[in-house]
């Protein structure tokens, strides 16, 4: 029996991968945790331990395909703050530099939206 990945499905594989990935390097390197530290954020500790969290649940029910349109909200907000916090500010340095820097943000973002458009809830 041939079986083929659906475009939704290869979305949906490959974002997960790159959420449970980003979740686990913030878990296990502290030079990204430390990054993620020093953006400013209230309560900093707290805050890593949050998106870690939200990052590998919703990362997990993308890759298992369960509540696709539910696990994509909060990585939609994740993607909007991390735009606005890492990569807005570089415009000031010329907006190539900011494209190619947000290239990897833009494109999760728009795959997100894209997901949470396709799936039921």
């Amino acid at each position: 029996m041939k079986t083929t990945l659906s475009t939704n499905n290869l979305i949906r594989l490959a974002v997960a991968y790159v959420f449970i990935t980003s979740a686990l390097m913030k878990l296990m390197s502290p030079e990204v945790a430390n990054h993620f530290l020093g953006l400013g954020l209230p309560y900093p500790q707290q805050m890593l331990k949050l998106v870690i969290f939200l990052e590998m649940v919703c990362g997990i029910l993308l890759l298992v395909n369960k509540s696709v349109k539910n696990a994509a909200v909060p990585l939609i907000g994740i993607m909007i703050v991390a735009i606005l916090l890492t990569k807005v500010p570089l415009l000031h340095t010329g907006f190539l530099n900011f494209a190619f820097s947000a290239r990897l943000d833009i494109v999760m973002l728009v795959l997100l939206v894209y997901l949470y458009k396709q799936y039921p809830r």
